[in-house]
């Protein structure tokens, strides 16, 4: 068994969001991003599918430039390869699933840019 909070060391960035390691499965990994109001992680695609998950907040979600207006207990899923960027309307925790080929590394090089 596996256990961690999302709530637990929120890692707010000053001018960029947070990334945090939330826990790493078999299969899986749990990243925390944490944004304070008007952050943005810009434009970027993944290499394998991922299941994004507001925890709390409101975030502008854009996928293939459609934007999705997502609150806290929406979930979205998306392939690989789909372009993406998000913007948080309000201060906002997100919940990212990535499978355990995908790198922390990858999200936390999008979130500083």
């Amino acid at each position: 068994m596996i256990y961690t909070n999302i709530y637990d060391n929120e890692n707010y960035g000053d001018k960029k969001p947070g990334v945090k390691l939330l826990m790493e499965t078999e299969f899986t990994k749990e990243i925390g991003i944490y944004f304070l109001q008007e952050q943005v992680m810009k434009q970027h695609q993944t290499p394998f599918p991922i299941i994004v998950q507001v925890v709390k907040g409101a975030v502008d979600f854009r996928v293939e430039g459609e934007i999705h207006q997502l609150k806290s207990g929406d979930i979205i899923s998306l392939g690989k390869n789909v372009p993406h960027d998000l913007r948080a309307r309000e201060e906002s925790s997100i919940r990212l699933t990535l499978l355990k080929a995908d790198s922390l590394s990858r999200v936390e090089d999008v979130a500083k840019d």
